[in-house]
């Protein structure tokens, strides 16, 4: 079986969706399905040429289609890499670069939806940004914008990820919540497994990393984004048995300009910039939990990387992580430092329980299951008539 995956992001480029993209094509390589690749200039991809800013993104993959005779095109969705424009007058007109690609290509299509919001948790994604050119005014003017297109827009939004979903159209969610808010989807979780030969030495990863030894560590890492909320992280009472250790880089299309300094006595930065698989995976094997206190989340690729090393997670009570704290791997609190500063003392409480429930909902993950059922739906798709 032969599979055209569509990602804008794809390795050497940094980004979630990327690394995403590079285990799955990985798996599905492994288990002898002949897979190419479409993505950025930057990407090592078989097929190059799409981005935030083409407008011909869908005549690129109608192109890479054709040269390849793909049985089943795969998409991995998140709308603001292939270019989201929303309207401030006219919602319908509200799309992306590749939906003509949807209407016109005659080979099923799954797509990965990586991104779905409830309302509250789309308005919350308006982030100003300051306008050195014209000051406050045009900080305030151009927020103003944002929040005004985003309300106009939310339904549109969702017809946008809906309207993929159909006949010889299938899509993939990696939650129950996002699985609500795109009806017909299925649920796979997202994959991970460890880049580093397990059992691993907690003390001799810590060495490697310079951290204390005799404290219980939470992790924040990832991609630094005013999304991410580790504001409430700078504003915590840190509990004396407890650091939490900070990582943080941008990805590829990042624009964001942050303010990293965290002073508090509590809080290691580690400043190590993007990290390696086998990085990761050893700074992931050194931690106790993972901290995770997001204003705004569809998925956590963070998360479930944390889960396949065995770590319960202390997040926002927000709809995706909610999900999973009420299956006992983890603890969802509301958006306050103290509430992030009691969880912390509440989870070594009671420690082995959660670590159990990780430890066997961790089986979901591996790259082989992952794989298994992304080929059952390939070949469910393509016997399907058009």
């Amino acid at each position: 079986m032969k599979i055209l995956m569509v990602s804008t992001e794809y390795p050497p480029m940094k980004g979630g969706v990327a690394h995403y993209s590079q285990k799955l094509v990985g798996s599905l390589r492994n288990e002898g399905l002949k897979v190419s690749v479409v993505c950025n200039e930057a990407g090592s991809g078989d097929y190059t040429g799409i981005s935030p800013y083409n407008r011909h993104n869908s005549d690129v993959l109608i192109k890479a289609v054709e040269e390849f005779k793909p049985n089943v095109v795969h998409v991995q969705y998140e709308p603001g890499l292939y270019g989201i424009h929303l309207d401030p007058i006219n919602p319908r007109r509200t799309n992306t670069n590749i939906e003509s690609f949807y209407h016109d290509c005659t080979i099923p299509i799954v797509t990965t939806f990586h991104s779905a919001y409830t309302f509250e948790q789309w308005m919350r994604l308006i982030v100003p940004v300051s306008s050195g050119r014209f000051g406050r005014m045009g900080t305030f003017l151009r927020t103003m914008y944002d929040y005004w297109t985003h309300l106009l827009n939310y339904s549109s939004f969702n017809s946008l990820n809906r309207a993929k979903i159909g006949p010889n159209r299938a899509g993939i969610v990696f939650s129950k919540y996002l699985q609500n808010l795109i009806p017909g989807s299925y649920l796979i979780y997202h994959g991970s497994e460890p880049s580093v030969t397990c059992p691993v030495d907690k003390t001799e990863v810590r060495k490697k990393f310079l951290l204390p030894e005799d404290v219980n560590i939470a992790l924040a890492v990832g991609f630094m984004t005013a999304t991410k909320g580790w504001d409430i992280i700078k504003k915590m009472r840190v509990p004396n048995d407890w650091k939490i250790v900070i990582n943080s880089s941008k990805n590829h299309y990042s624009k964001e300009k942050m303010k990293k300094r965290f002073e508090n006595d509590g809080v290691i930065d580690l400043s190590r910039g993007f990290l390696d698989d086998r990085e990761l995976s050893s700074l992931l094997y050194s931690a106790d939990t993972l901290i995770l206190p997001y204003k705004v989340s569809s998925a956590s690729g963070v998360m479930f990387d944390g889960f396949a090393h065995g770590l319960p997670f202390i997040s926002s009570k927000i709809e995706f992580f909610k999900e999973f704290s009420d299956m006992g791997l983890g603890i969802s609190v509301d958006r306050n430092p103290s509430d992030f500063s009691g969880a912390l003392l509440e989870l070594k409480g009671h420690y082995k329980k959660y670590k159990d429930a990780v430890s066997e909902f961790s089986k979901n993950l591996s790259w082989k299951e992952v794989s298994r059922k992304h080929i059952e739906l390939y070949e469910s798709i393509a016997k399907t008539p058009f």
